[in-house]
């Protein structure tokens, strides 16, 4: 857990809640907080297995996965392949694209083109290529005078993608199934304070939506989950137009290593799915392997 990602501050979290749990089922459990010396570490712990509640680079874009798999440590979630693929938002929207899903238009670009001009028609989105928990996200109004002033520590090239208007929810996916659909209400943009500071959002589960829309997003999330390769659980995330039905909905991403505290989106619909914390962390334990 931990390690030197933008989302260091949410990993620490996801761990301390999943060790908390295990412990609860049984499990004898060692936090380690993921630095440069993380080999040495593992090999003085020597454990059974890697619970993986990384977040960010390193931790889920198929780095630490690629470590676990030379040591031959069976770990947690995705592995090496799914992992790269599913943090390159750019190629896994061709994945999806590949799969016939629904996502809306975007590109790549240097980031001082960027905040030189509209290098696409506002309303857009602009954001790191490789981060999640919406780490340096910019929403660009119809209404924008100007191009966005991107912060010094955004990477040279960024991802730029129309706006996709409407509601936000998502699906789990744990093993072969998913679970339900949330739907998450935020006053404003869905950013990195809604998501984890108390009170920035409200989860609605399961979704109060027609029963064709969650059905897609059963069936979206599943199909992204097997198209990228994903094993353990997944968290694909959606926008959905209501006022334009079923057409309305398109992928957003998908989430290889979902937040993890009791009340994170994917717990919560483990929950509804009959799965208390604790015995959700001993699924995600008790899937874990090599050759990922």
């Amino acid at each position: 857990m931990g390690g030197p990602s933008a989302e260091r501050e949410v990993s620490l979290s996801s761990g301390r809640e999943c060790a908390e749990a295990l412990r609860g089922e049984g499990f004898e459990v060692v936090e380690l907080d993921a630095g440069p010396d993380l080999p040495a570490r593992l090999a003085e712990i020597v454990p059974d297995v890697a619970f993986n509640a990384l977040h960010g680079r390193w931790g889920e874009d198929g780095c630490v996965q690629g470590l676990l798999e030379w040591v031959r440590l069976p770990y947690t979630h995705s592995g090496v392949l799914a992992s790269a693929l599913a943090m390159d938002k750019e190629r896994s929207k061709a994945a999806y694209r590949s799969a016939g899903l629904p996502v809306v238009d975007s590109r790549l670009a240097c980031a001082d083109e960027v905040r030189a001009r509209h290098v696409m028609e506002p309303p857009y989105v602009v954001k790191p290529n490789n981060e999640g928990s919406s780490v340096g996200v910019y929403l660009v109004h119809e209404a924008a005078n100007g191009p966005p002033k991107l912060s010094a520590d955004m990477p040279d090239v960024v991802m730029v993608e129309q706006f996709a208007p409407g509601r936000e929810l998502t699906t789990t996916v744990m093993g072969n199934r998913a679970l339900s659909v949330t739907d998450i209400y935020a006053d404003g943009w869905y950013d990195y304070d809604a998501k984890y500071k108390p009170g920035g959002s409200r989860h609605v589960v399961p979704a109060n939506i027609p029963a064709e829309v969650f059905e897609a997003c059963l069936d979206y999330a599943l199909r992204a989950h097997r198209v990228l390769g994903c094993r353990g659980i997944s968290r694909t995330d959606f926008r959905w137009d209501e006022g334009r039905g079923l057409d309305g909905l398109v992928l957003l991403e998908t989430n290889t290593q979902p937040g993890m505290t009791p009340t994170s989106l994917a717990p919560e619909q483990a929950a509804a799915a009959g799965y208390d914390f604790g015995a959700f962390c001993r699924w995600i334990v008790e899937d874990a392997s090599c050759n990922r």
